[in-house]
Parts: structure tokens; C-alpha cells; sequence
């Protein structure tokens, strides 16, 4: 964290929709003398809604379209601070690439998930022709991050280049579920934006921020000593369940995240897909068929009667148009449209059917051949995958099912009162004691822009300025270093267990064992091995166990070559990081001096402990 830092800013880079909330982070000099609270405001951020119009918005759709040569008209495409614009981000790239399906990219973040493709290469979007250029989806989240860049120095930063974003602290939101490397590819896309200073922090926790900071005092009163609050987080592709428990330390009510569920590709996109082909069929019941060309438009078209239906509440039916192609259409259009009852219908039904806590994802039977693309769950029903993760979450002393005695709610698709209802009833429905208190909901004030707000009111919270959840390691973890002694005959040089993390260590915080010097091997194949404990929890960063077979366990390895001359050992310092998200870093900060004049070399090795725990 820097210290002069002005501004705390909080970036949902969501999967359909972007958001960005900011507060001030010091006591402007205007106010110091005023009883001053930090504000989390959202920023309106300009964007292009038709050619030529530009208009500010609370929301930033999380769409790119790759215009064609002379498609649109000169200056159509110009923003405020860039009137040579030619890329289209925002309302704009979405309604036009429901016109033209084969130009848009959608679904950024899903695509930095997607392990069956390399994600540095061109190819969104997918499956266009050959003659549309094509992108990576680093790239494509990163002009999305380009655009929120270029918006926040427009408007707060013109006058001031101090204010400018690269100079503030920011916190980027990911699912919970985001392995390391999609972690990786999101700090990169970050970088590749000039976004510097940048914390990643979990979707379901922002959420969660979120709720405290709405609350404010009164947190306290909606939540007692022993809850368990399930953060249920349905955004545009991804379900993410996280757990939190409400515990006491010297009388003090304390928040401690204890399970976050696995990554689950479904959500909004899998509900416009299952509304799209309910209308297909009613159209082609009617004489009409669509091509995939026109499904993957009316996919779009879909998902904007479904969000505009779910929150309006005055709205009962929804229009829905898509291009024709060939003669035989009149007016060059197929209408239809979709009621409330139906979207609602498709979606609780669906994808929140009724089950019981025993249920468990549906597995179906895989095609030897399929499509390259993103990798969908086989299973829709994100109650069969909450039923599956509680189940994982057993009381230790009884191994007995310990269920939620709360609900926060998060994501577009929670603003439908029935999907609410649906979830909360199977909830109380898996309760086996009877004279238990029901499941309650705790009232989130809006499910599109909590999760920025909540970045920003966690960037306060580091800050000593609000209230933290706790999320400190379950065991204590450990590095393997080779002993140093003459080798010999038949005997495998002893492997001591270096301490890099204690037992409790908070996510977020990190040490620097600059005391004591380790000789790192570069240039060649090397192998790194983590142990865990969960019985020595008195042991202290930076102690070196000898004796220890009987209580640490490997957990897992890495084997890499880092960067160097080959055959070259180095002497380095060890620093490191439990990161927001469940991560060990270990930095191995080279002592020696650099001729170069920079810097001295840093190797960086990460484990992923939260999905060992």
C-alpha cells in the first residue's frame, strides 16, 4: 500500500457486467475538522449506447465488439477523452453484437478460466470467421479495464495527475473459485491495462464487505455469535458459495470465512441458452426456424429481456427481435416475446429445482468428441452443487452436517423474489432438527453493485477503517530445504521443514524473513515440496523443524526451472504473502548485488493452500 495514495477503488470485473466503486482514502484536507465518514460512491462511466451517443452509466457491460472497415460512420466511435476511438466496450458492443453475433465477445472472465485453450492466443471470438480479426481473452479483459482507465482519469484525474488510477489503491474482484492461473491472467490483463497497485480479492467476500458497510452499526444485531452465513453468489457464469461464520473474541462479534465452494461455470449465460431455445421452439412450433447464426443472436436478445424483466417488477412481457436471413421474413426480422412467468418458470425450475441434501450433481455420459469452447457444468441445477458443497462441511467432533443459519443473496438472477424463495425453501427443507430456528435471509440493497462497493469498503477495512473478516490459515505450512552435510553413500540428503506460514496467519498479510539467507538453484529443473501441519500450530514463521515425519505432511510439489545461468546457486532472503485468495506466495529475493544497477532479482513461487484445506 502506498501511503499517498488518494483514492480506494473497487473493480467488479464481472462476467456480464462491470462495476467501479471508490471512496476516499484519507480525511480530505476540506473536512478534517468534520466529523468525516468515508462514502463508497459507483462511478458513472461514459460509454458509447448508440453511434455517436455517448452516456454515463452505473454499469459497464462486459462486452467488446470488433467492428468491420467503414461499418460505422466516422466519429461514431468517439469517446470524451479519445475521439479516434475504434473499439466498441460497453452497451453499445452488446446491442450491436446481438445484431451481428459473430463480432461480439462476451464472457471475458470465463474464458481466463478456461484450461483446454491458451489464453494469451487470439481466438475471441470464438468460432467467428476466419476474416474477423481475433483476440486473447487476457486482451479482452484488459480493454475492459482499458476503458475503466481511461473513464476514472477523464473524469477525476484531468486536472490532477496524482489522481490519476495508476496511482490509487485498487482491489479487482474474482470468483472465489478462480484457480491460480486464472488469478494470474487477471493481474496480467491488470498490467496489461497500466493498472499497477492492484489486490485481487473474492467475489462472495465483497459481497459480504458489501453488506457490513450498508449496515453499519447494526451489523451486529442481524447476525449473533455462532451463525453461519452462506454467501450465495449466482453472477453471469459463475455460482460461487462461500461460508462464513460469526464467532466471539473478547466479547467482540468476529467474521471468519471457513469454506468457499468449487469453481462452477453456470449461471447467467446457461439461463439466456435455456431462454433462447424455449423461444426457438415456440417460433419454430409456429412455422419458423433459426439457423445458429440467428440463435446466437437471440441468446442476446434473451438476456436482455431476462435482466430487464427481473428488475423491473412492472414489466410482465418482454419484446424479442432477431435478424432474419433470406427473403421468405418480413421486414428482414423474426419477432416473438417472453413473459415474466415464462423466464421466472425456466429459470426456478431449471436451474433451482427442488432436491435433497444428499443429491449430488448429475454426471452425464461424456461424447468421446467435442466442441473446443468453454467448459460448462454437465449439471444446470445450482442446488444439486449447493447440496453437494454443505455436504462437505461437516462438523468435525460428530461429522454431522452443520447448514447455514443465514443467507446473503448476490448476483443479477437473486433479484427474482421466486429463485429467493425457491433457495431458502430447500434450505429450511434440509433441516433434520426440528425445533431449529429457519434459515433466515439477510436483505442485501443490491445485487448488481455490491460487489464493487464491497471491494472498496475491504480497501477501508486494511486500513483500520472498518471491519475485517477473518480468514487465517486452518494449519500451519512448511518448505522443504535440503540439509546442508556431506553427502553420503545410500543415504538421500535430509530435508528440514522451513515454516513460511503459521498457523492462523491472516490472508492478506505477509512477513519478510530478511534475517536468515537460503541458496536457491536456478537454470536447471528443480523440485519444490510443501508440507502442512494441522498439530504444530505454535510454530513461527521462519523456524526450521529437523524432526518431523510424525506431524507434517506433504501436501504437494512444484518442479520448475527458474530463470538464471544454468548450474548457478544464488543466495536470496525468503518473503511472503498469504494472499485475499487463498494463496502462499513465496518471493526468493536474491542478496547478491545486481551489476546491472536494478533491482535485485525476485523468483516467485505460489500454492494454492486453500483448496488443500
Amino acid at each position: 500500500m502506498v501511503s499517498n495514495q488518494e483514492f480506494i477503488i473497487g473493480i467488479d470485473l464481472g462476467t456480464t457486467n462491470s462495476i467501479v466503486a471508490f471512496t476516499e482514502a484519507e480525511v480530505p484536507d476540506d473536512q478534517k475538522h468534520d466529523d468525516w465518514q468515508p462514502e463508497i460512491r459507483v462511478l458513472n462511466i461514459p460509454q458509447i449506447i448508440n453511434a455517436g451517443v455517448v452516456d454515463h452509466r452505473s454499469i459497464l457491460p462486459s462486452f467488446i465488439y470488433l467492428s468491420g472497415s467503414h461499418e460505422i460512420a466516422d466519429k461514431g466511435l468517439s469517446l470524451p477523452w479519445n475521439t479516434e476511438n475504434k473499439t466498441i466496450v460497453g452497451e453499445f458492443a452488446r446491442e450491436r453484437g446481438a445484431e451481428i453475433p459473430q463480432r461480439l465477445i462476451s464472457s471475458s472472465k470465463s474464458w481466463l478460466c478456461n484450461v483446454l485453450i491458451d489464453r494469451n492466443k487470439p481466438v475471441l471470438p470464438w468460432d467467428s470467421p476466419d476474416d474477423i480479426s481475433k483476440i486473447s481473452p487476457v486482451e479482452s479483459s484488459s480493454l475492459i479495464l482499458q476503458h475503466i482507465r481511461d473513464v476514472w482519469n477523464h473524469l477525476m484525474a484531468s486536472d490532477d495527475s496524482s489522481r490519476k488510477i495508476e496511482n490509487q489503491e485498487i482491489l479487482l474482484t474474482v470468483p472465489a473459485s478462480f484457480d491460480a492461473v486464472a488469478r494470474d491472467l487477471t493481474l496480467k490483463a491488470a498490467l496489461q491495462a497500466v493498472l499497477s497497485n492492484v489486490t485481487l480479492l473474492e467475489e462472495p467476500q465483497a459481497a459480504f464487505y458489501s453488506w457490513i458497510d450498508a449496515s453499519s452499526d447494526q451489523w451486529r444485531e442481524k447476525v449473533k455469535k455462532g451463525d453461519r452465513v452462506l454467501v450465495c453468489d449466482v453472477g453471469g457464469g459463475t455460482s460461487d458459495f462461500s461460508l462464513i461464520d460469526v464467532t466471539e473474541d473478547n466479547g467482540d462479534l468476529v467474521l471468519e470465512r471457513v469454506a468457499v465452494g468449487d469453481h462452477l461455470l453456470v449461471g447467467g449465460d446457461n439461463m439466456d441458452l435455456a431462454l433462447a431455445y424455449s423461444i426457438a421452439k415456440k417460433l419454430a412450433d409456429s412455422g419458423t426456424r433459426l439457423d445458429s447464426w440467428q440463435m446466437r443472436g437471440l441468446v442476446h436478445s434473451s438476456r436482455k429481456a431476462k435482466e430487464k424483466v427481473l428488475s423491473d417488477p412492472a414489466t410482465e412481457e418482454h419484446p424479442v427481435t432477431i435478424l432474419g436471413r433470406g427473403t421468405s421474413l418480413i421486414g428482414g426480422t423474426v419477432k416473438s416475446s417472453i413473459s415474466r412467468d415464462e423466464i421466472e418458470n425456466s429459470i426456478v425450475d431449471g436451474f433451482f429445482p427442488s432436491c435433497e441434501i444428499t443429491s449430488l450433481p448429475i454426471k452425464q455420459q461424456k461424447i468421446g468428441l467435442a466442441e473446443a469452447g468453454l467448459s460448462y457444468e454437465s449439471d444446470p441445477a445450482v442446488t444439486r452443487h449447493l447440496a453437494n458443497f454443505l455436504n462437505h462441511q461437516k462438523n468435525d467432533a460428530e461429522d454431522s452436517l452443520v447448514l447455514p443459519t443465514a443467507v446473503l443473496f448476490n448476483g443479477g438472477v437473486m433479484k427474482s423474489d421466486n429463485v429467493r424463495k425457491r433457495i431458502m425453501g430447500i434450505l429450511d427443507s434440509w433441516q433434520t432438527n426440528d425445533s431449529a430456528e429457519p434459515i433466515r435471509e439477510i436483505n442485501s440493497d443490491d445485487f448488481d453493485l455490491a460487489v464493487a462497493r464491497g471491494a472498496a469498503y475491504y480497501g477501508l477495512a486494511r486500513r483500520g477503517k472498518g471491519i475485517r473478516i477473518r480468514s487465517g490459515l486452518g494449519r500451519s505450512y512448511y518448505i522443504g530445504i535440503a540439509a546442508s552435510m556431506p553427502a553420503v553413500p545410500g543415504m538421500p540428503v535430509p530435508v528440514k521443514a522451513l515454516c513460511v506460514a503459521s498457523f492462523g496467519m491472516e490472508e492478506g498479510t505477509g512477513i519478510n524473513l530478511k534475517n536468515r539467507e537460503f541458496v536457491l538453484a536456478v537454470g536447471e529443473p528443480v523440485k519444490f515440496e510443501l508440507f502442512g501441519s494441522l498439530n504444530r500450530k505454535k510454530d513461527t514463521a521462519g523456524e526450521v523443524v529437523e524432526d518431523w515425519q510424525d506431524e507434517i505432511e506433504e501436501i504437494t510439489s512444484i518442479e520448475t526451472t527458474l530463470d538464471g545461468e544454468s548450474g548457478q546457486f544464488v543466495r536470496v532472503t525468503i518473503e511472503i504473502n498469504v494472499t485475499e485468495i487463498g494463496t502462499i506466495e513465496l518471493w526468493c529475493v536474491s542478496v547478491q548485488d545486481d551489476q546491472s544497477g536494478e533491482d535485485n532479482q525476485r523468483w516467485k513461487l505460489e500454492f494454492n493452500v486453500r483448496e488443500q484445506d
